[in-house]
């Protein structure tokens, strides 16, 4: 198992026995709404292509709602950057 700084939230099981590595992201809207996702996820989504998964709770406070896509975020969702580290030039 990864260690818990790049962990997702919850670590399941496949019917087979293999892990399934499972990262929630939850809203209160539709499914669109954009959400967060870190680098830390971004790159662990990669590298355990075959055991992430995605689960998008939506709806959350009315009609709760969930979908779920396998492997790597960049397969499932448009990624846009909006949050840069800045360091002297």
């Amino acid at each position: 198992m990864p260690s818990c700084s790049q962990a997702p939230a919850i670590r399941s099981f496949e019917e087979t026995g293999e892990d399934r590595l499972i990262e929630v992201k939850t809203t209160k809207f539709g499914p669109a709404t954009p959400f967060i996702v870190t680098r830390n996820e971004l790159v662990f989504s990669q590298k355990e292509r075959d055991r992430f998964h995605l689960y998008r709770a939506f709806s959350f406070r009315e009609a709760p709602k969930l979908f779920g896509k396998r492997g790597p975020l960049e397969q499932g969702f448009r990624l846009d950057p909006v949050e840069y580290r800045a360091h002297l030039a």
